[in-house]
């Protein structure tokens, strides 16, 4: 199977630098742009699927894709609890929340489990295809723990360096 991830498009939280976390949010102008060109980049995946959060299920629907889009809340931002649409400044630093949950919420250990979970399930129901995955920052550094085996620790304080999808066997 080749997976490829990309994160929602920006959304206005985002741009005003603030943790979205399980809040819905929305795209801003730019995201709408991004997500269009992401349908481009991915006209020859065979299904995608999302985070149910709605940044995310936007980036997908204004992709123009024409395959299955399936919704998965095992691929939704990490629960930052009490700091749920804080700005980003507030959960610095991070790696303090790696097994360690946000007051209220989860840790991104927790995450990575559900992205794991997430995973094997793909895999076993989608061997041999292409898979586009739609989610948020905390899904691409369990990805890239799981599969490239990046150390949760050298992820999560990196700054972020947006680039068009990764693309991984399984």
């Amino acid at each position: 199977m080749e997976l490829i991830y990309e994160t929602h498009s920006t959304s206005v939280d985002n741009e005003r630098g603030i943790a979205t976390g399980w809040l819905p949010g929305e795209l801003s102008a730019q995201g709408r742009r991004q997500a269009a060109q992401l349908g481009e980049r991915h006209g020859d995946v065979d299904v995608v699927f999302s985070s149910d959060l709605r940044r995310a299920v936007e980036t997908v629907e204004l992709s123009g894709l024409k395959v299955p889009h399936l919704q998965d809340w095992r691929l939704r931002e990490c629960n930052y609890g009490e700091l749920n649409g804080a700005p980003v400044d507030a959960l610095a630093p991070r790696r303090k929340w790696i097994s360690e949950p946000f007051p209220g919420g989860q840790s991104y250990w927790d995450v990575m489990e559900q992205t794991r979970s997430f995973l094997e399930d793909v895999k076993r129901w989608y061997d041999g295809r292409r898979v586009l995955v739609v989610a948020h920052s905390a899904n691409r550094w369990a990805i890239q723990h799981l599969l490239a085996r990046v150390p949760l620790e050298d992820l999560v304080d990196a700054p972020f360096e947006w680039q068009p999808g990764w693309t991984y066997k399984m």
